[in-house]
Formats: C-alpha cells, structure tokens, sequence
C-alpha cells in the first residue's frame, strides 16, 4: 500500500471515531485537526458514504452518524492505552465514589478490547506507578455520577447540606450548573432558589441527594463567564 493511500486510511478511521464520539462535526473542523484542505474531508466523507457508512449531513451545520449506528470496538496504541491508565491513578485518588466507580467501569471494557500484549504492558505500567494524593483513598462524596446527568439533562435537584462548621443542615432546591474540582474536593455550581443566585456547593457536604421529576430551562451564561462575575 502506498504511503498516501496508508494515511487516507487512517484519517478515514480517525474521522469515523470523531463522528462517533461527537454529535455534530464541521468539515471545517476536520480539516483544521488533520491538517487537510476542506474540498479532502469532503472527498472523505464521499467514499465513507459509498462504503456504506450512514452518514448524515445537516447543511450549514456538519456531519453525523445514523443514530444507532455503531462501529466496531475501537483499537487502541500502547501509548493511548498507557495515557488512560495514567489518568486511571489520578481517579483512583478521588474522593468522589460514584465518579471512582465509574471510570473503573469504563476503563475495563477499554481493557477488554486491548491486544494481548499491550493488555500485558497495561498491567505492568499500572503496577509500576503511584500517585501521592489521598494516600487513605479517603471517599467523602458520593453524588458527582447523579450531578453530572442532572446537569446535563437539567434536571432539578434538592440537596439536604451541611453548613461549613456546623453541624446544622439546610434543605436546598437547586439548578446544576458546573462542577469543578479544588484540593481535591468536588465543587457544584448550582442556582439556588432559596437565595435567588448562584451558589458553590461543596459535594462531601451534601448529606442527602434527590434529583426532581422537574425540568428547568438552561442558564445561558457560560462556565468562563461565571468565575469572570466572581471576580468583579
């Protein structure tokens, strides 16, 4: 196979993997990542389309996938491999169990579909490195997972917490904005009806979670636009 032909194939799988783990994707942006000329990405998409591959084009937006269209599992290199499981030991330290859980879950199926040696590998870089932070693996959180598709699907929240020094606690309804992590701890930004205005909420705070039937509409203002507020 020649050089250039080698490189179109694999731009042809990078651009399937974009399209799978976005749900919009510009030819502009295609472009921009694999450093190509627009008239090439749109060349691409043509010969994804004539393998049979349900592309969607919605005009003066991008390109999708069909929904419910997946591809086969995804092969990782070694070094990809080896960034994950770094990152792995990184979410081993957190102090959140629900995010902890989580990314365990996720990171075996990865590892089910590694080759063999590389799976080998895997193992021994995972065994050969530490991370300093949280040597106890203290777990004082359990909601982030739970705050996470509240925030994303704008669901209401009512959170039973712990005021800072006290033992006294506090019932809040509250709109999920951001979560942001600090020393260690997980933070929620959240609308607060109760005060009418943004609050931070620290998560091993919350003594009780409940996530509402309720629905509310979107905050229009950005994550960068929030801490540029706090700042003035």
């Amino acid at each position: 196979m020649l050089e250039n032909d080698t490189k179109r194939l694999s731009r042809l799988t990078a651009i399937l993997t974009q399209l799978q783990t976005k749900r919009l994707v510009t030819a502009t942006t295609l472009a921009e990542k694999f450093k190509v000329s627009v008239r090439t990405i749109y060349r691409d998409i043509r010969a994804l389309e004539q393998s049979g591959v349900p592309i969607l084009t919605e005009e003066g937006k991008g390109y999708s996938l069909m929904e419910g269209y997946r591809l086969p599992p995804v092969s990782f290199s070694e070094t990809e491999a080896n960034a994950l499981i770094t990152a792995e030991q990184f979410v081993l330290k957190n102090k959140d169990a629900s995010f902890v859980k989580e990314y365990s879950a996720a990171i075996d199926k990865i590892k089910s579909v590694l080759r063999y040696h590389t799976k080998e590998n895997v193992d021994l870089l995972s065994s050969r490195m530490a991370i300093g932070q949280n040597y106890n693996l203290d777990r004082t959180s359990n909601h982030l997972s739970s705050l996470q598709l509240a925030l994303t699907n704008f669901e209401v929240a009512k959170i039973v917490y712990q005021k800072p020094d006290s033992a006294e606690t506090s019932t809040r309804t509250v709109e999920p904005f951001a979560l942001f992590n600090t020393h260690e701890n997980w933070l929620l930004v959240a609308y607060c009806r109760l005060r009418q205005n943004f609050r931070v909420f620290r998560l091993d705070r919350i003594k009780k979670l409940e996530i509402l039937e309720e629905k509310f509409e979107p905050h229009k203002m950005t994550l960068q636009e929030y801490f540029e507020l706090c700042q003035r």
